[in-house]
C-alpha cells in the first residue's frame, strides 16, 4: 500500500524552508551535471533518470532537447527544445534556418532561433523554479547552441542559486564563461556518460538524487 507522494523536505518557495536555513538547504541539494562527447546519449540518459524518478512519484520539470528528423526521419537536420512537463515543442536549430545565431558542429552547421529557445525552454526552467509541485529542475542542454541565449543563461543561474536539485546535461568541450563556471562550482558533481556506463548511470544518478532528498509522506 502507498504511503503516498514523496515530498522534498524543503521547496523553494517565498516563504522559509522547515530548517529555517535557506542557504544551508540550497547548498545541499544535488546538482548534477551529465558530460559526455556528442551523440554519446547524454539526452537519452537524462530522459531515463527522470521516467524513473516519475515511477517513484517525484515530480520533474524543466527542459529537453531532442533531434528533428522530419520524413522519412533517417537524417537529423535540426533540434527541438521541449517543455518536459507539458510536451509543448518547436524547433529551435536547424541547419535549414537562416539566422544570425550560428553553431557549428561535428555534422555541420545549425542556426538557432532564440524565440522559441525563450518561449518554450526558458519558460520551462522558469516555471520549474517557482512551481512548488516540481521536485527536480532539469536542464538539457547547457551546449553551445542554447547559450546564444542570455535568458537561457541567466535562466541557468537562477536554478543553480534556487533550493531544488537540479539534473543538467552539459557540452563537454566547451569554454564558454558559464560552462566555465560551471565546472569550478563545489556544489555542482560532474559525471560522464560513456558507451560502456551509459546503460548503469541512470540507476547511479537517481540514487545519488534519492539519498540526498530528505523525504517525508503525507
Amino acid at each position: 500500500m502507498s504511503l503516498g507522494r514523496p515530498v522534498p523536505f524543503c521547496k523553494a518557495s517565498p516563504s522559509p524552508c522547515r530548517d529555517g536555513n535557506t542557504l544551508a538547504m540550497r547548498e545541499r541539494m544535488p546538482k548534477i551535471g551529465i558530460t559526455g562527447l556528442p551523440n554519446v546519449g547524454k539526452t537519452a540518459t537524462l530522459a531515463a533518470i527522470c521516467r524513473k524518478l516519475e515511477r517513484d512519484d517525484f515530480i520533474v520539470g524543466g527542459m529537453i532537447t531532442r533531434a528533428y528528423r522530419p520524413p522519412p526521419g533517417d537524417k537529423r537536420v535540426g533540434f527541438y527544445v521541449e517543455d518536459w512537463q507539458t510536451g509543448e515543442k518547436e524547433v529551435f536549430a536547424s541547419k535549414e534556418f537562416n539566422t544570425k545565431y550560428k553553431t557549428e558542429t561535428d555534422d555541420g552547421v545549425y542556426c538557432v532561433d532564440l524565440d522559441p529557445l525563450e518561449r518554450i525552454g526558458v519558460k520551462a526552467i522558469k516555471d520549474a523554479i517557482l512551481d512548488e509541485d516540481v521536485d527536480i529542475i532539469i536542464i538539457d542542454e547547457v551546449g553551445k547552441m542554447e547559450m546564444h541565449s542570455e535568458k537561457f543563461n541567466d535562466a541557468v543561474k537562477l536554478a543553480l542559486d534556487s533550493s531544488k536539485p537540479i539534473i543538467m546535461t552539459l557540452h563537454k568541450k566547451s569554454r564558454n564563461p558559464l560552462l566555465q563556471d560551471l565546472r569550478r562550482r563545489d556544489d555542482v558533481r560532474i559525471l560522464e556518460v560513456t558507451p560502456v556506463n551509459k546503460n548503469l548511470l541512470p540507476y547511479k544518478i537517481e540514487k545519488l538524487m534519492k539519498d540526498h532528498l530528505q523525504t517525508t509522506y503525507y
